[in-house]
């Protein structure tokens, strides 16, 4: 009771009573084995020194003997101190597989009782998620076919951690997801999407996406097993974890292949995720936004599909509305790959306003370097390519040199021969505001600003330069 309380346990661990407890895994009582059990799990769980004083007080050997032969309500408490310990670091999660617990935890995962099954699952999966060695190790334990059964078992609670170990598993590599490929997880995985239990949704919907990202192959795969059109549904959602997760496997689907895109665009994939991002807030849309920007980079016709779906005020949305920086960055990002193609692109995303806002946040002194990086490539992608020279000539104000050098020079790639054009910019001032960019001679921007002055009469420029000087 006294560990169950976090204020106590300062007080318990300068009484020493880890090595009180220990002698109690041994009483021949059964609930004083589990309640030491239990305390010790509770202990261990509060933080890393404690969990790293059961591994030195030499309790795991212990565990792990009586694991096999006790009860079901000692091997729960067992396996919970086993969790509690391998939860800190990959260095304790190390010392459970040296005393060899991981058999006896993957034996357990055989047992009746669902209730054993679950804390061996929770266990295994907190071992398995530190990194890839300590996965294979739960993998060649033979974990990875007994997970793949309990997920078939008809507990919600023994599902949900089932699944969440398979994607622990799956994370780390291309390998280790194609173990639980092999042991035919896919398809009871793709058979959940539907479930209404929300904690099993996001889980599923994790574990999917961990064995998609890695390759073209593992994503077919997951695509082959008729997940769309019903992981769209997650979209619309009440719970934010699953509505953030699916979008996050049709991401890691998405962003493999021109043709694992375009197959998304068919089954309705990309205005589902502009209706999420247009939905939600936060890091909830952060999956949703390099969705569509990893669509939109794969190709003109791709990209043009999330213009036409209606994408590009979304992402400007996001730029406004956001407080993160990671945020705005990826919508800058999928801006940028969205306008990168042609002038027809470029100008859906100038009409926007984008343009101005990227600029605004760029130099924003406050945003990150990567936030500035981010939309120094956005407005260069969309700049080179933008002839719509109305959304081009407010930011002539505005821009620093390094930015203001792309703008000049579509000017003067389009002047020379759009009269129309030229006449208007005299008389919106732009002609003008060329005069006054201090360029360096013989640079890039000076060559361009020569060009535009070329498409004028000598004296109308002479006129404008004087008035520059004499301000």
């Amino acid at each position: 009771e006294l560990a169950a309380r976090p204020q106590n346990i300062e007080t318990l661990q300068n009484a020493g009573v880890i090595s009180l407890l220990r002698p109690l895994l041994l009483d021949v009582i059964p609930t004083i084995q589990q309640t030491a059990a239990l305390a010790l799990g509770r202990l261990a769980n509060y933080n890393g020194d404690l969990a790293e004083a059961v591994v030195k007080g030499d309790i795991l050997p212990q565990l792990v003997c009586s694991l096999s032969e006790q009860n079901r309500f000692y091997k729960k408490a067992a396996a919970f101190v086993l969790r509690a310990v391998g939860k800190h670091s990959p260095q304790l999660a190390q010392a459970i597989v040296q005393c060899g617990a991981l058999e006896m935890l993957v034996i357990c995962l055989e047992d009746f009782d669902p209730g054993v099954k679950e804390a061996a699952s929770w266990a295994l999966g907190y071992i398995a998620r530190h990194n890839s060695e300590l996965s294979q190790a739960v993998v060649d334990a033979g974990a990875v076919p007994l997970l793949v059964l309990c997920i078939q078992e008809p507990e919600i609670a023994l599902k949900r951690i089932a699944a969440s170990t398979l994607s622990d598993i799956s994370k780390h590599s291309p390998e280790l997801a194609q173990t639980v490929v092999d042991a035919g997880a896919i398809a009871h995985l793709a058979q959940m999407i539907l479930n209404p239990d929300a904690k099993l949704k996001r889980q599923v919907l994790s574990a999917l996406s961990q064995i998609a990202k890695h390759s073209v192959d593992l994503a077919e795969l997951v695509v082959e097993a008729e997940i769309f059109p019903v992981v769209l549904t997650c979209l619309k959602d009440s719970d934010e974890y699953v509505k953030k997760n699916g979008a996050t496997l049709i991401r890691e689907i998405a962003k493999h292949t021109p043709e694992l895109s375009q197959f998304i665009v068919n089954a309705g994939g990309v205005a589902a995720v502009i209706d999420c991002i247009g939905s939600c807030r936060g890091t909830v849309r952060l999956p949703g936004i390099m969705m569509l920007g990893y669509v939109a980079a794969h190709s003109e016709n791709l990209s043009m599909a999330v213009i036409v779906s209606k994408g590009v005020s979304p992402l400007c949305a996001c730029l406004i509305e956001e407080h993160e920086d990671h945020i705005k960055a990826a919508a800058a990002w999928a801006l940028g790959q969205v306008g990168r193609h042609t002038p027809a692109h470029a100008r859906a995303v100038a009409v926007a306003n984008v343009l101005p806002t990227l600029l605004a946040i760029y130099m924003d002194t406050r945003s990150s370097e990567d936030l500035q990086m981010k939309t120094k490539k956005a407005l260069k992608n969309i700049l080179q390519k933008c002839t719509y020279l109305p959304a081009l000539e407010p930011l002539l104000h505005d821009a620093p040199p390094n930015i203001l050098k792309h703008i000049v020079g579509q000017f003067s790639k389009m002047l020379p021969h759009d009269s129309k054009a030229r006449r208007l910019f005299v008389t919106t001032g732009g002609l003008k505001k060329v005069q006054e960019i201090k360029a360096e001679p013989g640079s890039l921007l000076q060559e361009y600003i020569n060009t535009i002055n070329n498409c004028y009469p000598e004296e109308v420029v002479r006129v404008l330069q004087l008035i520059v000087a004499t301000n």
